[in-house]
Formats: structure tokens, C-alpha cells, sequence
């Protein structure tokens, strides 16, 4: 199928044959015509598919419909929320790219850089806003931003966005948007309790799903190491003295962590960056600019701040920590494979992590690959035997401490 085949716009066709593309992904080919059909859509693809342009291109296409009144103010029309402020610029940019050719304008707003500019930018007018919760709602408390015309609603990185870490920002949001709009949910992962959420918010949505909710891409050839906490810093080093890994995203668990791989491995002389909240957006945008660009070897990275990190020939992923979260793996090791490339996903795995390794494996149906000879080596024998227990739940000890009272 072409692009030409999905009842497309000349304007947007045109601004598609600028940007080399003739040919739909999946994800494109099946959303695109329900959402021009006003349709609500959930979509789930893995990374690296260009589902940002499965919503961007439709919305472009709605929009344009309404022909400019010069007595009737510009209003918002559009809302795409997503968790990280580079994933905003990232869909920004899509905007800008595929609707150059059309009268619509738009606009991004996230936090960590000044106010002043962006609400310069929202006086005059804007037909579809991009944002990050927090500044989102900062600014409608402001009353620099009205969402009681929005005709359509974008969840982005859905998964993420309806969490604990947004969902109240969320809903929120929700509360000031109108009733009768069109939503559209896109992710790469939708776990039942998320996607049971979701359904909830959407009115009879279509679902779409091109690959298994929580697959991992064929692509991806991924490979377990088992190491002590203490020696991981040591066997990334290790694996780093290897001139194939050209380009590496190293996920750490917290922010601390993060910055000290980076110090650890400037002891050893190898280029790396990191990327996490704490990071001023300025330091967050040279850091990917450097990766990108390869003046940046390996770039170390958070979750929540890693998405939005789009870089097409990354060669490898390695998890320094594995994430409590199985969901969470999935989408770290897409980073890799995009788009159908080759990619190669690596992970540690301590003494206190085999059960995050057991439920990884357990959630995309498959034993990952055990790396024994390296020098840090320790047995899966060894690090059964060392997995700390659960404790007793609260509830139990109080029980317990009652029955030997009644006695």
C-alpha cells in the first residue's frame, strides 16, 4: 500500500514526498482510516514504527477541513499529551514536517525552559498544542491555555500516561476537555489494567494492534548476564572495550545511578552523557544532539526520560539494572531494532533481581539468553541462593502477635 491509497490531502502528500515517504507502517496503514473517520482508536505498535504519525497525519487532515473565519477566534483544537518533553519536541517536529503545506499552526509546552516564550506563543492563535502535563496545567491554571474546544484528544505514550506517575494529572486534564471529542490512545505496550482504563475514557474505540501487546521485536537479539551489584560497573567497562558496539543506551534505575556510570566510565575514558529528569532541558537536548551526532559513545538514561530518545542505527541497549516493571523492559529494548534494523539488547542481573528477570521472561514468552563466560561471572545457582525473601506482610506479624497474645 502507499500513502497515496489512504485518501490522503494533496498538501500532506506533497510534505510526505519531501520526507521520503512512500510506503505506511502497519500502524499507519490500519489507524489512519479510522481516524479520519472519526473513529476513537486505541493503537499499540512497538517502537520504532512511526506511530506519531499515525495520529499527526489524520489530525492534520480533520483539521485542515475547517476553513479560517476571520470573525471567529483560533482556538485549540487539538491536545496531544505525552510524558517527556524531548518525546513533545520529537511530535512537534512531526507537525511542522507533515503540515508545512497547510494554514494550521501549532505549539509545544514542557517545563525547564522560560515561561515567557511559550505563553508569547499561545497569545496568538493556535490550532493544535503539544505538552507535558505538569506545564500544561501549570499554564490552564494561569489562564494562559482553554482546552473547552479541543475536537480532538491525544494520549500519547499511553501506558506511561495513565500510571501512577500521571494519572491524576490526567484526569485532571480530562475534567477541562469536552464532552464529545474524538480520543485517540497510542502506545507501545497496553497492560489489561491500563487498557481496562482506557476503555472506560473512549467511546466504542477501535482497537489496533500490529504486533502482541507486549512482544519484543525479532529483531532484537537479547542475551542475560548474571554479576554481582558491585561488578557491573566493571563488566559494562568490560563490554565497552569492544570497538562493535558503535553507539550503546545504558538504562539505570535512578537518577544517582545514572550520573555515577557516567563518572565510572569517564575513569576509563570511554565518551558517555547522561539523561534524567534532573537535567536542565538545555543539558538534556546537547546530551542527544552528541549521541545522535556519535560525539557521544554511550548515553545513559532513565525511563521516563528515555522516551523520546528516537535514534534509528543504535546499535546496542544495555539494562545496568533490570526494571521492577516487565512492561518497562519491553520498551527499553525497542530502542534497538527500529524499524526493522538489527539490534542487540543486553542485561545484568544481580542477586536481588532474578525475580524482575523471572517476570520479564515470563511476559514475553521466552528464555533469554545466558552470557557465562565473562569475567564477573556467577552462577544461576549462586544468585538463587543469595535472592533475599519477601518479608512477611504487616497484616501476618500483627496476626501472629495475636494469637500468641490469646495463648
Amino acid at each position: 500500500m502507499l500513502f497515496t491509497d489512504l485518501n490522503l490531502i494533496s498538501p500532506i502528500l506533497k510534505a510526505l514526498e519531501k520526507e521520503w515517504y512512500k510506503n505506511p507502517t502497519p500502524i499507519q496503514e490500519k489507524a489512519i482510516p479510522y481516524i479520519l473517520e472519526w473513529r476513537d482508536v486505541i493503537g499499540g505498535a512497538q517502537t520504532g514504527t512511526w506511530k506519531t504519525a499515525a495520529f499527526a497525519i489524520p489530525t492534520l487532515q480533520i483539521l485542515s477541513r475547517e476553513k479560517e473565519v476571520s470573525n471567529v477566534p483560533r482556538v485549540i483544537k487539538s491536545l496531544i499529551l505525552t510524558p517527556t518533553r524531548e518525546l513533545a519536541i520529537q511530535i512537534e517536529e512531526s507537525f511542522t514536517a507533515y503540515g508545512k503545506n497547510l494554514w494550521l499552526r501549532h505549539a509545544v509546552v514542557f517545563w525547564w525552559v522560560s515561561q515567557y516564550a511559550q505563553t508569547q506563543k499561545l497569545k496568538k492563535w493556535i490550532d493544535i498544542l503539544v505538552a507535558t502535563p505538569g506545564r500544561l496545567l501549570d499554564l490552564m491554571n494561569q489562564g494562559f491555555i482553554n482546552l473547552k474546544y479541543v475536537e480532538i484528544f491525544i494520549l500519547d505514550e499511553a501506558d506511561r500516561m495513565l500510571n501512577m506517575w500521571f494519572i491524576n494529572d490526567v484526569k485532571k486534564v480530562l475534567a477541562k476537555l469536552p464532552a464529545k471529542k474524538q480520543t485517540l490512545f497510542f502506545s507501545a505496550t497496553m497492560p489489561k489494567e491500563i487498557l481496562a482504563l482506557a476503555n472506560s475514557i473512549l467511546v466504542n474505540p477501535v482497537k489496533i494492534e500490529v504486533t502482541p501487546v507486549s512482544s519484543t521485536a525479532d529483531t532484537v537479539k537479547q542475551a542475560i548476564y548474571f554479576v554481582k551489584k558491585n561488578d557491573k560497573k566493571l563488566l559494562l567497562a568490560h563490554l565497552l572495550k569492544n570497538p562493535a558496539i558503535v553507539s550503546v543506551l545504558v538504562f539505570s534505575r535512578t537518577k544517582h545511578w545514572a550520573d555515577r556510570i557516567v563518572k565510572d566510565l569517564d575513569k576509563v575514558w570511554i565518551t558517555s552523557e547522561a539523561i534524567h529528569w534532573n537535567k536542565s532541558q538545555n543539558a538534556r537536548q546537547r546530551a542527544l544532539s552528541n549521541f545522535k551526532t556519535g560525539k557521544t559513545r554511550v548515553l545513559v538514561a532513565t525511563d521516563i526520560a528515555a522516551r523520546g530518545i528516537d535514534v534509528d542505527d543504535l546499535s546496542h541497549v544495555i539494562n545496568f539494572d533490570l526494571p521492577n516493571e516487565s512492561e518497562t523492559y519491553v520498551h527499553r529494548i525497542w530502542r534497538t531494532g527500529r524499524a526493522w534494523l538489527n539490534g542487540i539488547a543486553l542485561s545484568f542481573c544481580d542477586q536481588e533481581e532474578v525475580e524482575y528477570l523471572q517476570d520479564i521472561e515470563k511476559l514475553i514468552w521466552r528464555k533469554l539468553d545466558v552470557v557465562e563466560n565473562h569475567p564477573f561471572a556467577i552462577t544461576v545457582s549462586q544468585t538463587k541462593q543469595n535472592t533475599p525473601k519477601k518479608p512477611a506482610s504487616r497484616w501476618r506479624f500483627s496476626w501472629e502477635r495475636k494469637r500468641s497474645f490469646r495463648r
